[in-house]
């Protein structure tokens, strides 16, 4: 049973369990980087190979996920939807994870490690995309959501660069 709470901890814990490789990105990066910006669901860039995709499947499984927006029809990710470059919208027991093939101009997994850093949360290590590869990104596509959120998210970036030079 899915429900309308959303506890990104939750599923982060189901991935690390199945080892799943993947990237957050997006609003939950950018929260853990210290953006005061809101988000209602988790974002993640994960590993395309075989191997993974069989773990996240797993991870999935236990997660109870189908796609959102499907009305009364219920429809689970296979490992051809999860083999793709494009987004999987799906809502899990613990709220809404989007899984992306690739974000930006067609940047996936391989692309973005160079621009992540490590975080450790809670009994666990998180990869996350760094903010200043979320603001090229947002940059990139342009939506008015991406564009609203810009301003805050540089804004953060200066505070952390500042912080990082003793000011």
């Amino acid at each position: 049973m899915q429900s309308n709470s959303f506890d990104f901890l939750a599923i982060l814990r189901a991935l690390a369990k199945h080892e799943v490789e993947f990237i957050i990105v997006g609003g939950v990066s950018a929260v853990l980087q210290g953006a005061p910006v809101s988000t209602f669901d988790i974002d993640l860039v994960h590993l395309r190979d075989p191997e993974n995709i069989h773990r996240l499947l797993a991870a999935l499984g236990e997660l109870d996920a189908t796609f959102r927006g499907m009305g009364d029809r219920v429809l689970r990710p296979d490992p051809a939807h999860l083999s793709s470059s494009g987004h999987q919208l799906l809502m899990t027991r613990h709220g809404p994870l989007d899984l992306l093939g690739t974000i930006g101009t067609a940047r996936g997994y391989e692309e973005l490690l160079p621009h992540t850093m490590e975080i450790r949360i809670a009994e666990f290590t998180l990869r996350i995309l760094d903010l200043e590869t979320i603001i090229e990104i947002k940059e990139e596509l342009g939506h008015d959501k991406d564009r609203a959120s810009i301003p805050v998210l540089r804004r953060t970036l200066e505070e952390i660069s500042r912080k990082s030079k003793g000011e």
